[in-house]
């Protein structure tokens, strides 16, 4: 009998035992078989990335300053320095590396369990879903760990590896390819997939899973970050029922500014919100920790928060809080703590993330639209947005026009001023969910991070190596060579 095991990448798990080989060679009792559509599925759950990568790159952004307390972390401090990791804790580089190449071995054996089958067609959702994980997983290594897409430098850059075979020996070799390889690979395992996806296969929590709809926003982000702007909008409007994002957008200057804290951090990431396309558990503590770590939102991003000095020119409805005058800090995460044992407070961390939002697909509709030259689709979209966001919201007062937003700039290039309220919104939008670290990627935005006593500052330029999130030492054992520094 044929038995479909899963197997944890090496690029995962670097370092082993020298019995370990030994070890996988033997058929432990009790072993699961992977071998109908409906354990297939339940592997799947398995094929997202089970660490989180917001810790990290909102440090490395500019939504983070020095506070100057106490609490000064390693996984907090080193990528704010853009440093390298000296970490594989949760909520560094290096686990996020592990856990995205754990969850790319999992869709990679579905995959064989489903090209091996006789009956196909019983596991065509399920492969749909399989070919997403396995192109997202690899999207976010590559967005994070080489050089950010640039179609004039891509097919020279350093990649990462696109694994599409389950491993079976212990330390498999790969090469890193350049980022265009990875990239023509995350877009053929996109286009399959997509057509595949079907929502009613998911018989429980649609929202942990790439329904279409999900399906259609990563589509729309992995073509931002390629440029190729009109199938943006396709992708963007086939995320929404008739296009249409308002109905999905979350309701902050009205429901949220009713919750209490406690309630609005629970409510931000559940599964019913219909702004959350995509959900996924990760082991972190970054909903405790994004309150008090040393470099995060200060009282000067705070104020930008509720700041009336935006292109609307009303204030944003954002509810703020602090713990301590200099810990701001908006209610988004909530933390679920597993117990390791029940005689003692010993446990982990978990954190509910949102992949994929409403607002994101909006956004980059709106910033395609603008690249295509079609300002008042641009325009539209960002009043969406300001119609659930701005405090007493009024559309008359409150809404953006193409010339409103050129005067707030003080420039006649209406694409560069629509450019920039996007960036704008997207910046104060997704604080503490890194998101602001992809920006600054593709616009190649400088970051500029200065000690709290002002006497050290530091530039991270658009060019600077730095930029690429260093790959674990430890992936040299697969062959695989470093980033420059």
């Amino acid at each position: 009998m044929k038995r479909n095991l899963v197997y944890i990448s090496a690029l995962a798990i670097m370092t082993v035992a020298p019995g370990c080989k030994k070890y996988l060679e033997q058929l432990p009792d009790q072993r699961t078989e992977v071998n109908t559509p409906s354990k297939v599925a339940e592997l799947l759950t398995s094929a997202y990335p089970r660490a989180n990568y917001i810790p990290f790159i909102e440090a490395m952004s500019d939504n983070a300053n020095d506070k100057g307390t106490d609490d000064n972390t390693r996984y907090n401090r080193q990528p704010w320095f853009w440093e390298v990791s000296s970490d594989r804790d949760q909520d560094t580089p290096d686990f996020y590396w592990q856990k995205a190449y754990a969850a790319i071995a999992a869709a990679n054996q579905a995959l064989e369990v489903i090209n091996q089958a006789s009956d196909k067609a019983a596991y065509s959702a399920s492969k749909g879903e399989a070919l997403l994980c396995r192109a997202y997983a690899h999207f976010m290594l590559v967005t994070i760990f080489s050089q950010s897409y640039d179609a004039a430098t891509a097919a020279k850059d350093p990649g990462i590896p696109y694994v599409t075979k389950p491993e079976k020996i212990v330390v498999e070799k790969y090469e890193r390819k350049t980022v265009a390889y990875v990239y023509e690979q995350i877009e053929k395992d996109l286009t399959e997939g997509l057509p595949l996806i079907d929502d009613n296969s998911y018989t429980n929590a649609p929202s942990y899973h790439f329904t279409t709809s999900a399906a259609h926003a990563f589509a729309a982000r992995f073509y931002l970050f390629k440029k190729e702007y009109a199938k943006v909008v396709e992708h963007a409007n086939q995320t929404f029922p008739a296009g249409k994002a308002l109905p999905y957008l979350r309701p902050v200057n009205s429901t949220y500014n009713n919750m209490e804290e406690l309630v609005l951090r629970k409510e931000y990431t559940r599964a019913t919100q219909k702004a959350n396309l995509l959900l996924a558990e990760s082991q972190s503590w970054w909903a405790r920790n994004l309150r008090t770590n040393r470099y995060g939102c200060d009282p000067v991003l705070g104020a930008m928060l509720n700041s009336r000095d935006n292109p609307s020119g009303a204030r944003l409805s954002y509810k703020v809080y602090y713990s301590r005058p200099e810990d701001y800090f908006v209610p988004k995460f909530y933390e679920l703590f597993i117990r390791v044992d029940q005689n003692a407070n010993i446990g982990d961390g978990w954190d509910m993330i949102p992949l994929f939002t409403a607002e994101e697909v909006l956004f980059n509709r709106a910033e395609a639209n603008t690249e295509l030259g079609n300002f008042d689709a641009a325009i539209a979209d960002i009043n969406d947005f300001l119609s659930q966001r701005v405090d007493g919201y009024v559309a008359s007062a409150h809404n953006l026009s193409v010339g409103k937003v050129r005067n707030y700039y003080r420039t006649v290039d209406s694409r560069s001023a629509i450019i920039q309220a996007i960036l704008y919104y997207k910046k104060v939008e997704y604080i503490f969910e890194g998101l602001r670290w992809f920006d600054i990627l593709r616009h190649k935005i400088p970051v500029v991070h200065t000690s709290f006593d002002g006497k050290t500052k530091m530039v991270l330029g658009a060019n600077d190596p730095r930029r690429m999130v260093q790959i674990p030492q430890e992936a040299q054992l697969s062959g695989l060579e470093l980033n420059p520094r």
